[in-house]
Protein backbone atom coordinates (compact mmCIF):
# COMPACT_ATOMS: atom_id res chain seq x y z
CA UNK A 1 0.00 0.00 0.00
CA UNK A 2 1.31 3.92 -0.90
CA UNK A 3 1.82 6.22 1.39
CA UNK A 4 -0.97 8.64 -0.08
CA UNK A 5 -2.95 5.80 0.49
CA UNK A 6 -2.35 5.30 4.13
CA UNK A 7 -2.29 8.96 4.64
CA UNK A 8 -5.81 9.25 2.72
CA UNK A 9 -7.35 6.60 5.45
CA UNK A 10 -5.81 8.27 8.13
CA UNK A 11 -7.58 10.92 7.06
CA UNK A 12 -10.89 8.88 7.03
CA UNK A 13 -10.08 7.14 10.43
CA UNK A 14 -9.36 10.92 12.43
CA UNK A 15 -12.82 12.00 11.29
CA UNK A 16 -14.12 8.86 12.22
CA UNK A 17 -12.13 9.25 15.92
CA UNK A 18 -13.80 12.74 16.09
CA UNK A 19 -17.74 11.44 15.25
CA UNK A 20 -16.66 8.77 18.30
CA UNK A 21 -15.78 12.07 20.21
CA UNK A 22 -18.68 13.79 19.63
CA UNK A 23 -20.89 10.95 20.55
CA UNK A 24 -18.73 10.15 24.29
CA UNK A 25 -19.31 13.78 24.48
CA UNK A 26 -22.96 14.04 23.88
CA UNK A 27 -23.50 10.57 26.27
CA UNK A 28 -21.57 12.43 28.81
CA UNK A 29 -23.78 15.28 28.60
CA UNK A 30 -26.59 13.72 28.42
CA UNK A 31 -25.85 11.60 32.00
CA UNK A 32 -24.85 14.97 33.63
CA UNK A 33 -28.32 16.75 32.47
CA UNK A 34 -30.30 13.77 33.68
CA UNK A 35 -28.04 13.40 37.32
CA UNK A 36 -28.54 16.98 37.70
CA UNK A 37 -32.47 16.87 37.08
CA UNK A 38 -32.82 14.01 39.86
CA UNK A 39 -29.87 14.20 41.91
CA UNK A 40 -31.90 14.64 44.72
CA UNK A 41 -32.91 10.75 44.40
CA UNK A 42 -29.59 9.48 44.16
CA UNK A 43 -27.40 8.59 47.36
CA UNK A 44 -23.90 9.82 46.51
CA UNK A 45 -22.56 12.66 44.65
CA UNK A 46 -19.86 10.47 42.73
CA UNK A 47 -21.97 9.79 39.81
CA UNK A 48 -20.33 12.82 38.47
CA UNK A 49 -17.10 11.34 38.16
CA UNK A 50 -17.94 9.14 35.66
CA UNK A 51 -19.60 12.64 33.82
CA UNK A 52 -15.65 14.14 34.16
CA UNK A 53 -13.62 11.74 32.66
CA UNK A 54 -16.15 11.07 29.98
CA UNK A 55 -16.26 14.35 29.12
CA UNK A 56 -12.10 14.59 29.46
CA UNK A 57 -11.73 11.72 26.94
CA UNK A 58 -14.44 13.17 24.34
CA UNK A 59 -12.33 16.73 24.80
CA UNK A 60 -8.71 14.49 23.92
CA UNK A 61 -10.33 12.33 21.25
CA UNK A 62 -11.57 15.49 19.38
CA UNK A 63 -8.15 17.33 19.71
CA UNK A 64 -6.75 13.49 18.92
CA UNK A 65 -8.74 13.50 15.74
CA UNK A 66 -7.64 16.71 14.44
CA UNK A 67 -3.81 16.37 15.08
CA UNK A 68 -4.87 12.81 13.05
CA UNK A 69 -6.04 14.62 10.28
CA UNK A 70 -3.45 17.64 10.30
CA UNK A 71 -0.52 14.49 10.65
CA UNK A 72 -2.39 12.90 7.30
CA UNK A 73 -1.26 16.01 5.44
CA UNK A 74 2.27 16.50 7.17
CA UNK A 75 4.91 14.48 6.14
CA UNK A 76 6.46 15.18 10.39
CA UNK A 77 7.63 12.40 12.61
CA UNK A 78 7.23 14.62 15.24
CA UNK A 79 3.78 15.23 14.85
CA UNK A 80 3.08 11.31 14.33
CA UNK A 81 5.01 10.47 17.53
CA UNK A 82 2.94 13.12 19.53
CA UNK A 83 -0.51 11.42 17.58
CA UNK A 84 0.36 8.27 18.84
CA UNK A 85 1.35 9.33 22.60
CA UNK A 86 -2.25 11.12 22.34
CA UNK A 87 -3.62 7.48 21.68
CA UNK A 88 -2.22 6.47 24.56
CA UNK A 89 -3.95 8.92 26.70
CA UNK A 90 -7.24 8.62 24.92
CA UNK A 91 -7.37 5.23 25.41
CA UNK A 92 -6.41 5.22 29.00
CA UNK A 93 -9.01 7.91 29.86
CA UNK A 94 -11.80 6.50 27.82
CA UNK A 95 -10.94 2.99 29.51
CA UNK A 96 -11.36 4.52 32.85
CA UNK A 97 -14.74 6.85 31.65
CA UNK A 98 -16.03 2.74 30.49
CA UNK A 99 -14.90 1.25 34.05
CA UNK A 100 -16.38 3.92 36.25
CA UNK A 101 -19.67 3.71 34.10
CA UNK A 102 -19.74 0.35 34.61
CA UNK A 103 -19.63 0.31 38.05
CA UNK A 104 -22.48 2.79 38.20
CA UNK A 105 -24.74 0.81 36.04
CA UNK A 106 -24.48 -2.55 38.32
CA UNK A 107 -24.63 -0.34 41.20
CA UNK A 108 -27.95 1.96 40.39
CA UNK A 109 -30.37 0.27 42.20
CA UNK A 110 -28.32 1.19 45.66
CA UNK A 111 -27.91 4.87 44.30
CA UNK A 112 -31.38 5.59 43.83
CA UNK A 113 -32.42 4.66 47.55
CA UNK A 114 -33.13 7.40 48.88
CA UNK A 115 -35.89 8.20 46.17
CA UNK A 116 -38.59 6.09 48.95
CA UNK A 117 -37.38 8.72 51.46
CA UNK A 118 -38.02 11.58 49.18
CA UNK A 119 -41.20 10.22 48.31
CA UNK A 120 -42.23 9.90 52.46
CA UNK A 121 -41.46 13.32 53.06
CA UNK A 122 -43.78 14.66 50.57
CA UNK A 123 -45.78 17.70 51.75
CA UNK A 124 -47.26 18.73 48.24
CA UNK A 125 -46.42 22.26 48.70
CA UNK A 126 -45.20 24.22 46.37
CA UNK A 127 -42.56 26.40 48.36
CA UNK A 128 -40.79 22.12 49.26
CA UNK A 129 -38.11 21.74 46.79
CA UNK A 130 -38.50 18.07 47.75
CA UNK A 131 -42.13 18.06 46.72
CA UNK A 132 -41.43 20.23 43.29
CA UNK A 133 -38.91 17.56 42.06
CA UNK A 134 -41.31 14.73 42.67
CA UNK A 135 -43.84 16.26 40.62
CA UNK A 136 -41.28 16.97 38.09
CA UNK A 137 -40.74 13.39 38.07
CA UNK A 138 -43.71 12.11 38.24
CA UNK A 139 -44.80 14.90 35.28
CA UNK A 140 -41.69 14.23 33.20
CA UNK A 141 -41.58 10.07 32.98
CA UNK A 142 -45.26 9.61 33.17
CA UNK A 143 -45.24 7.57 36.66
CA UNK A 144 -46.32 7.70 39.66
CA UNK A 145 -44.73 6.47 42.91
CA UNK A 146 -41.47 4.54 43.58
CA UNK A 147 -43.01 0.77 42.36
CA UNK A 148 -46.86 2.31 41.65
CA UNK A 149 -49.38 4.09 42.93
CA UNK A 150 -49.82 2.24 45.53
CA UNK A 151 -46.11 3.50 47.26
CA UNK A 152 -48.37 6.58 47.99
CA UNK A 153 -51.09 4.87 50.49
CA UNK A 154 -48.28 4.28 53.12
CA UNK A 155 -47.35 8.07 52.79
CA UNK A 156 -48.06 10.69 55.78
CA UNK A 157 -49.30 13.27 52.77
CA UNK A 158 -51.79 10.38 52.31
CA UNK A 159 -53.22 10.23 55.40
CA UNK A 160 -53.36 14.48 56.10
CA UNK A 161 -55.82 14.22 52.48
CA UNK A 162 -58.25 11.85 53.91
CA UNK A 163 -57.22 8.50 52.45
CA UNK A 164 -58.29 9.48 48.96
CA UNK A 165 -56.11 10.94 46.64
CA UNK A 166 -52.33 11.02 45.19
CA UNK A 167 -50.82 13.92 43.36
CA UNK A 168 -52.29 15.30 40.70
CA UNK A 169 -49.12 14.95 39.11
CA UNK A 170 -50.11 11.16 39.30
CA UNK A 171 -52.66 11.60 36.16
CA UNK A 172 -52.53 10.20 33.12
CA UNK A 173 -52.76 13.41 30.59
CA UNK A 174 -54.97 11.21 28.41
CA UNK A 175 -57.65 11.55 31.25
CA UNK A 176 -58.69 15.26 31.54
CA UNK A 177 -60.68 14.96 34.64
CA UNK A 178 -57.89 12.98 36.49
CA UNK A 179 -58.27 14.80 40.16
CA UNK A 180 -55.81 11.95 41.83
CA UNK A 181 -58.43 9.87 43.55
CA UNK A 182 -57.37 6.45 44.33
CA UNK A 183 -61.16 5.13 43.32
CA UNK A 184 -60.07 5.98 39.67
CA UNK A 185 -56.62 4.05 39.43
CA UNK A 186 -56.94 3.27 35.70
CA UNK A 187 -56.83 7.09 35.05
CA UNK A 188 -53.29 6.87 37.17
CA UNK A 189 -49.50 6.50 35.41
CA UNK A 190 -49.16 2.45 35.90
CA UNK A 191 -45.23 2.50 35.71
CA UNK A 192 -42.82 3.30 39.23
CA UNK A 193 -40.88 6.33 39.12
CA UNK A 194 -37.52 4.21 40.24
CA UNK A 195 -37.79 2.02 36.86
CA UNK A 196 -38.30 5.44 34.45
CA UNK A 197 -35.55 6.77 36.35
CA UNK A 198 -32.65 3.84 36.25
CA UNK A 199 -33.69 3.44 32.58
CA UNK A 200 -32.69 7.03 31.66
CA UNK A 201 -29.73 6.68 33.69
CA UNK A 202 -29.09 3.59 32.39
CA UNK A 203 -29.25 4.69 28.36
CA UNK A 204 -26.28 6.99 28.80
CA UNK A 205 -24.52 4.61 31.11
CA UNK A 206 -24.30 2.36 28.02
CA UNK A 207 -23.18 4.85 25.63
CA UNK A 208 -20.53 5.39 27.61
CA UNK A 209 -19.33 1.75 28.00
CA UNK A 210 -20.11 0.59 24.39
CA UNK A 211 -18.14 3.97 23.14
CA UNK A 212 -15.21 1.90 24.46
CA UNK A 213 -15.02 -0.68 22.32
CA UNK A 214 -15.43 1.42 19.14
CA UNK A 215 -12.47 4.08 20.09
CA UNK A 216 -10.47 0.55 21.08
CA UNK A 217 -10.85 -0.57 17.36
CA UNK A 218 -10.24 2.94 15.37
CA UNK A 219 -6.70 3.26 17.97
CA UNK A 220 -5.85 -0.22 16.33
CA UNK A 221 -6.38 1.08 13.15
CA UNK A 222 -4.57 4.14 13.57
CA UNK A 223 -1.69 2.80 15.18
CA UNK A 224 -0.84 0.07 12.44
CA UNK A 225 -1.55 2.88 9.68
CA UNK A 226 0.81 5.71 11.63
CA UNK A 227 3.78 2.89 12.68
CA UNK A 228 3.49 2.31 8.51
CA UNK A 229 3.77 5.84 7.49
CA UNK A 230 6.81 6.12 10.11
CA UNK A 231 8.76 3.01 9.02
CA UNK A 232 8.58 4.69 5.32
CA UNK A 233 10.57 7.49 6.73
CA UNK A 234 14.35 7.89 5.31
CA UNK A 235 16.48 7.42 7.94
CA UNK A 236 18.87 10.56 8.33
CA UNK A 237 22.41 9.69 6.96
CA UNK A 238 25.63 10.90 9.01
CA UNK A 239 29.20 11.32 8.00
CA UNK A 240 32.50 11.94 9.35
CA UNK A 241 33.84 15.50 8.88
CA UNK A 242 37.43 15.96 7.50
CA UNK A 243 39.46 18.02 9.19
CA UNK A 244 41.16 20.48 7.41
Amino acid sequence: MSNERRKTILQLMSQLLLAVGLVVGLSGVYLLMKYEQSSLFFSESYMTLPVLVTVTSAALLLVTGCLGSWVSLKDSVCLQGLFVYLLVVVFCVESTASALAYFHSVNLDTEVAPLSGVFQNYTGSSQDPNSRSVDAMQEKFKCCGVKGYTDWLETAWFNKTGGLWVPHSCCNVTFSSCNGTVHQPWQLYKQGCQVELERAIQFALKMIIWGFPLVFVVEIALFLLVAQLMRTHTPMSYQVLEKR
